[in-house]
């Protein structure tokens, strides 16, 4: 059998007639750079997300050097976040002029743990960058009250969590502002690059707006020096299609992640990354550590599964990083979890038949049997 890390062909040929015919509908408007699409879908794209406004941006890494600039980030600022993430967090605030503080992550979650955030604020403290990794939001009580008593601000890194919930709450709701990525592979992915800066403070959207148009508010009238960070009208409208039924996928994730625990309940040797205590994940991965984790994948792909590693080096330990002179051990729950990280396959067409398969055959390569009570059925897990 073979089963693909991720098959994006398989929602797109359910969506091509819809597709095609908003396509055509942009053609002939003719409205290619902002326009009633854009508009349209920041109006329902923040309302998915229970925010007072939206702002549709070029991607994902525009959406958080956008909303770290929003705050007012300047030389001489730090933001603390954690190095278990994907660079675009990190470097988007130095590009925008901070330095990177970095705290590290619960051994559960593999999230930011709050209980070491005192301790990483320093006086140039500005700011917190928790990461809704995995489609899971972070700890997010704790991390505000922090921030609340030490007067720092909070941006919520939402690429990953489109739809997720903590304690009853959406994310890209909690924090000051919150970056969210349309790259395709996530639970909702635009047909190329684009991104969303959601807030309650419309200021703060005001000036988002100014920086993804060259800095100005009226055409050829320019009050800052800008950005071209646009969000395209074809993206925006392929996303308001995908957009309806993403609390649809959103569930059948969750149907898929029910799945492989239920089927690797018998797998000592196979940990599954937590959710976080009071949240609903929105699994955009399905994460296990697993020992000797890069003969492992070699199994799994040699039995036709393909799988991902987010991430296999840290963000601190990445060359890029290297003038912050962090030696090997200084983040040890993010350094240990690299070396065991591997995410299964997981997208919302993905079948039932094909979750035990994957699940038997990491349950093979630790020598064991698949447990007798999973179930071994054909049918789809996508409620649709």
């Amino acid at each position: 059998m073979q089963v693909p890390f991720l098959d994006l062909k398989a929602q797109h040929a359910a969506l091509e007639g819809e597709l095609t015919e908003a396509f055509r509908a942009v053609v002939r408007g003719a409205a290619f750079v902002g326009g009633p699409e854009v508009e349209a879908f920041e109006r329902e794209f923040a309302a998915f997300c229970h925010a007072d406004g939206a702002v549709g941006v070029s991607s994902g890494t525009d959406a958080l050097r956008f909303a770290y600039l929003a705050m007012g980030i300047k030389p001489g600022d730090e933001v603390i976040t954690v190095p278990n993430s994907f660079i675009a967090t990190t470097e988007a605030l130095t590009q925008a002029g901070a330095s990177v503080r970095f705290v590290d992550v619960r051994p559960d979650t593999l999230l930011m743990d709050p209980n070491q955030l005192a301790a990483a604020i320093t006086p140039r403290t500005v700011g917190i960058v928790p990461v809704h990794l995995y489609g899971t939001p972070a700890d997010m009580d704790p991390i505000l009250e922090i921030a609340r008593v030490h007067g720092l601000w909070v941006i919520e890194d939402a690429a990953q969590a489109q739809g997720a919930v903590y304690k009853g709450r959406r994310a890209g709701t909690m924090g000051a502002m919150a970056a969210f990525s349309f790259y395709p592979g996530k639970n909702l992915g635009a047909c190329g690059e684009a991104g969303a800066v959601t807030s309650s403070d419309a200021e703060r959207l005001a000036f988002v707006r100014k920086l993804r148009e060259h800095g100005q508010a009226q055409k050829y009238f320019h009050d800052i020096e800008g950005y071209n960070g646009r969000l395209d009208a074809l993206q925006a409208a392929f996303l308001r299609i995908k957009l309806r039924r993403l609390e649809q996928w959103n569930q059948a994730r969750r149907s898929i992640a029910a799945h492989y625990r239920e089927t690797l309940s018998a797998a000592s040797d196979v940990r599954i990354v937590a959710e976080t205590a009071g949240s609903s994940s929105v699994y955009h991965l399905f994460v296990v550590r697993v020992p000797e984790r890069d003969r492992v994948r070699e199994f799994l792909q040699s039995r036709g599964i393909a799988t991902g590693l987010h991430y296999p080096l840290p963000v601190h330990q990445q060359v890029a990083y290297r003038h912050l002179h962090l030696a090997a051990g200084a983040f040890p729950v993010t350094e240990g979890a690299a070396a065991e990280i591997l995410s299964l396959p997981m997208y919302p067409e993905l079948r039932a038949d094909q979750v035990d398969y994957v699940s038997a055959t990491l349950i093979e390569f630790f020598g064991g049997r698949p447990s007798r009570s999973a179930p071994r059925v054909t049918k789809q897990l996508n409620p649709a």
